[in-house]
C-alpha cells in the first residue's frame, strides 16, 4: 500500500499547521517586540556619532515568510537590517558591530544584562528574556544604491555586498508562480533539519542554503520534473533526491541578478552562489566533511521517505517520517 493512503499531502500541511508554522499569536508578539526596538533605535542612533540610521528593514526569514517556531535556544524569531551612513572619517569600520552593539545596550539600559547581548559575524542578537524571543540586528554600510544595496561588515572586518530588497524580491517572485506551497516546503524542510542537528550537533546547514536549494529545484526541476510544491511528500522527496545524488558538489548559481560570468571560480566543497552577491559562495565555510556529514543525513532521511512510500500500514508510515520530524509527527 502507498503513502497515498498514508502521508499525504494534507497529512504533512497540517503537521506544518500544527507544528511548524509560527503561530498567529507568537507572530503578533514578534512584530510588537521588533517595532518597540525599531521605534527604540530610531532615536538613539540619530543621536549618537559616528553614523547616520539612513533606515531600519525588516530582512530573514520573517520578512520572507518562511520562518519557524522557534525551540528556547535557536537562532533569531526576528531579523532587522540597520541601513547605516558613516559619517565619521576616523570611526574604525572593523569595530562596527562592536559599535553598534554598544547602541543597542543603551537602547534597553539597565532593564537587559550584557549577556543578553551576543555579536555573531554579521549580527548583534538581542534576547528578551521575559518572552524568549531574540532578535538580531545587522548593520549594513549603506551609500544610496539602487535596491538597498550595502554591504554587511563581518566580525573580522570583511565587506559583504548584500541587499534585503532584491533578496525578497528572489523569494517573492517564486513564490508568486508556485503558489503557497512554495515557502511551506522550505518551512518544513528547515523542520527536518533542525530534527537532524538536535541529533547530531555537528551536522552543518544554514537556513538559507535549504532556501536556495529549493530555489534552484523550482528553476530546474528534477529528473525532468517541476519541484512538486503542491505535493509536500513528493516535493520532499525531490530536494532530499537532489542533495544525495549530487552530493552538492555541482555549484547552483542564478541568474535573477547577475551573470554566470560573474561568478568567482573557488575550490570549496560546496558551492552555492548567494544570488545578490555573485562573490559571495554561501557555503564558504563548509568543509569536505561537513559536505559528506550533510549528504549522509540526507541520505538517511531519503530512505526513511522512501520507506513510507510503500509501507503497508499508517503506523509504519508515520514512524518513518518520525525520523525525519521527532516524535511530534503527525500532530494530529
Amino acid at each position: 500500500m502507498s503513502s497515498e493512503t498514508h502521508v499525504t499531502h494534507p497529512v504533512l500541511g497540517r503537521f506544518a499547521e500544527s507544528r511548524v508554522n509560527v503561530a498567529k499569536e507568537q507572530a503578533k508578539r514578534r512584530r510588537e517586540q521588533v517595532n518597540h526596538l525599531r521605534t527604540r533605535l530610531e532615536v538613539h542612533l540619530a543621536a549618537n556619532p559616528g553614523y547616520d540610521l539612513v533606515k531600519l528593514r525588516a530582512s530573514g526569514s520573517t520578512a520572507k515568510h518562511t520562518a519557524i517556531s522557534r525551540r528556547r535556544g535557536e537562532g533569531s524569531d526576528a531579523d532587522v537590517a540597520a541601513y547605516l551612513r558613516c559619517v565619521d572619517p576616523e570611526i574604525d569600520e572593523a569595530k562596527l558591530l562592536d559599535w553598534l552593539c554598544e547602541r543597542c545596550q543603551e537602547v534597553y539600559g539597565k532593564t537587559k544584562v550584557a549577556d543578553d547581548f551576543v555579536i555573531s559575524q554579521h549580527a548583534v542578537g538581542i534576547t528578551l528574556r521575559s518572552s524568549g524571543l531574540k532578535i538580531d540586528v545587522a548593520p549594513v554600510l549603506y551609500s544610496g544604491e539602487a535596491d538597498d544595496k550595502g554591504f554587511l561588515v563581518t566580525r573580522q572586518g570583511q565587506r559583504v555586498l548584500t541587499s534585503v530588497t532584491l533578496h525578497l524580491r528572489f523569494i517573492r517572485d517564486r513564490r508568486k508562480l508556485a503558489g503557497p506551497g512554495y515557502t511551506e516546503l522550505v518551512r518544513l524542510l528547515k523542520a527536518w533539519i533542525r530534527e537532524a542537528k538536535s541529533r547530531d550537533p555537528h551536522l552543518r546547514c544554514k537556513s538559507f542554503l535549504l532556501e536556495l536549494v529549493v530555489a534552484h529545484l523550482w528553476d530546474t526541476g528534477w529528473h525532468g520534473a517541476g519541484l512538486q510544491v503542491d505535493d509536500y511528500p513528493i516535493a520532499f522527496e525531490q530536494v532530499l533526491a537532489y542533495i544525495t545524488t549530487t552530493g552538492l558538489r555541482t555549484p547552483i548559481t542564478f541568474g535573477d541578478f547577475s551573470t554566470t560570468d560573474e561568478i568567482t571560480t573557488t575550490n570549496d566543497p560546496i558551492q552555492i552562489w548567494d544570488p545578490v552577491n555573485p562573490e559571495n559562495n554561501i557555503a564558504s565555510s563548509y568543509t569536505e566533511a561537513d559536505r559528506k556529514r550533510l549528504v549522509e543525513t540526507t541520505a538517511s532521511a531519503l530512505d526513511s521517505v522512501s520507506w513510507a512510500a510503500t509501507a503497508p500500514t499508517q503506523g509504519a508510515a508515520y514512524d518513518a517520517w518520525r525520523e525525519l520530524f521527532g516524535p511530534s509527527f503527525p500532530g494530529e
